[in-house]
């Protein structure tokens, strides 16, 4: 063979070309870090800017994963009222409540 031979690289030598490689990629990088809305679309960046921040149940028809399964459907079965005695128990005194707050209130 009248080619070149390639010459084994030890470790050392191998971490030398990676540092000097990552040094070359460092000094031609340019970060980015100002951030500006193209006027001739900022009405279609709002509209996904909202619909990104909606809960899924308005951005979904149906639950996509199992854990959207759960509470997918927030709205309470039976309306609520303040006259519906199912849900709402009054405050109600008989005899022996008022000789409990009574003998309670003695020994305070």
């Amino acid at each position: 063979m009248a080619g070149k031979e390639k010459p084994v690289l030890d470790i050392v030598h191998q971490n030398s070309i990676h540092v000097e490689t990552i040094r070359k990629e460092q000094r031609y990088q340019k970060l980015h870090t100002e951030f500006s809305i193209n006027p001739h679309r900022t009405s279609d960046f709002i509209d996904a800017f909202h619909k990104a921040h909606q809960e899924p149940t308005k951005k979904y028809a149906m639950p996509l994963t199992e854990s959207h399964e759960i509470g997918w459907l927030s709205a309470p079965l039976i309306p609520s009222t303040r006259n519906d005695r199912r849900f709402h128990f009054s405050r109600i005194s008989t005899d022996v409540t008022i000789h409990q707050e009574k003998a309670l209130r003695a020994s305070n």
